[in-house]
């Protein structure tokens, strides 16, 4: 792809405010907005399909056909109730051909903002943070000024504050059609200030408080800023001892060094051909991440750390009904998605499903659970931003984005909802850890 195309795709991107596009694992959702039948649609008071029980041999069905489709690598798990499926299909290297597997450990990008806005409302319960204060009250010499005044803990971590992002600046190569930055920053060591600095500097989105609000990384590396003020403890190891391991998580953890810790496999990114072939990121300093992005896990945590959140085992019942309580947030310019205070909603076709997305360098990750934590879905992919551009600068979807919405579908809402006739597959807009589509 020429330098000229994605110029296009940049441009694209600042006259819309964000490409409509979703991250590396694959884009389609299908079970967002899908158009079925009545009896699909039907959900339980719990918000899940009626449809329950898994069909493992369906969803061993769909998740090959993703590899199938393009995808290097996938890993999924399922659970309804007290019946879990989990399954992995294709490989964590290209060249050696080692299988992936379910229980792979695997960068989950910007889930880890679930994790620290956990940490922040339970500091809100004892008193130590006012989610409605200013936040220049907490950090004055960051965020000085009337900004500091006008923009609040709450707008931080529900992405209203409109501050900027910080990836652009610290990935500048991106503006010029290159991936160098990429490799340039693989071992460099970001400090949680210098990414807050970068996103200040950067031109506002809109107005502190205003609607939609605006998906920035930088409002989570402030929110650990924060954690570390009111604490007196460095911010990734708060969150390790009162969330991870209150959770009970034994695979989840902030990295030390640039390898992720347990079998893993490797990241391919590829962003959208400027990468050819695709380079594999899997060794990286998580730094440029921090508290907006660095966290490793399982598919397997993953489910357990949101089934513990909503069912109120991590927060009380008033924080977790404030992290519940949605704005529209424009992210991936298609429109706005209902993010709450580090999670947000999707209404599938059988009902509600709260959780996040994730992506960096080469690995993408999505987990969903009903209200009650009953049915449940995470999945992992190995390659990202290997969709084409067009001479329009728009995003051409994959095979491996229609496998995915399939193999997704089939997981929250059983088969009935899976095998019903649709009439539109759109986007579910995802959060996005990197560029193109984060860039303004």
């Amino acid at each position: 792809m020429t330098s000229l195309r994605f110029r296009t795709v940049l441009s694209t991107v600042g006259r819309a405010g964000r490409l409509a596009l979703a991250t590396g694992m694959g884009a389609v959702l299908a079970a967002a907005t899908l158009t079925a039948p009545a009896a699909a649609r039907t959900a339980s008071p719990t918000g899940t399909s009626q449809d329950g029980g898994l069909d493992r041999q369906a969803l061993r069905k769909t998740l090959d056909a993703v590899h199938e489709a393009g995808m290097y690598g996938i890993y999924s798990q399922v659970r309804d109730q007290g019946q879990t499926w989990q399954g992995a299909s294709g490989v964590a290297d290209v060249d050696t051909r080692r299988p992936v597997r379910p229980d792979m450990v695997h960068r989950v990008g910007s889930i880890t903002k679930t994790f620290v806005s956990v940490a922040v409302l339970q500091q809100v319960a004892r008193g130590a943070i006012d989610l409605d204060a200013p936040i220049g009250r907490y950090l004055p010499d960051l965020v000085p000024g009337d900004r500091g005044q006008r923009i609040t803990v709450r707008m931080l971590l529900n992405h209203t504050s409109h501050i900027g992002d910080y990836i652009a600046p610290a990935f500048p190569s991106l503006l010029e059609g290159s991936g160098k930055s990429l490799d340039d920053n693989r071992f460099r060591t970001f400090t949680p200030k210098e990414l807050a600095g970068l996103g200040l500097a950067a031109a506002p989105t809109g107005e502190p408080g205003a609607t939609p609000g605006s998906y920035s990384n930088t409002n989570y590396i402030l929110a650990g800023l924060l954690l570390e003020k009111v604490t007196g403890t460095d911010a990734e190891r708060y969150v390790t001892r009162n969330v991870i391991r209150k959770a009970g998580l034994r695979h989840t953890s902030f990295p030390r060094t640039p390898v992720i810790p347990g079998p893993h496999s490797k990241a391919y990114e590829s962003l959208y051909g400027l990468v050819d072939p695709p380079r594999d990121y899997s060794v990286y300093n998580m730094s440029w991440g921090g508290t907006a992005g660095a966290i490793v896990s399982t598919m397997d945590d993953l489910n357990r750390f949101y089934r513990a959140l909503l069912r109120g085992e991590l927060v009380g019942a008033a924080q977790l009904a404030e992290m519940q309580k949605t704005v529209p947030v424009v992210v991936a310019g298609g429109g706005p998605i209902d993010y709450g205070l580090g999670i947000y909603s999707v209404d599938a076709p059988c009902g509600r499903f709260w959780g996040h997305s994730g992506g960096v360098f080469g690995m993408s990750t999505e987990s969903l659970s009903s209200p009650d934590g009953n049915r449940q879905l995470s999945y992992g992919v190995n390659r990202t931003k290997y969709q084409q551009i067009d001479e329009n600068g728009q995003i051409v979807l994959s095979p491996i984005d229609y496998a995915i919405g399939a193999h997704a579908l089939l997981a929250l809402c059983g088969n009935t909802a899976a095998q019903a006739r649709t009439s539109r597959l759109p986007l579910i807009p995802l959060p996005l850890d990197v560029p193109p589509a984060a860039i303004r």
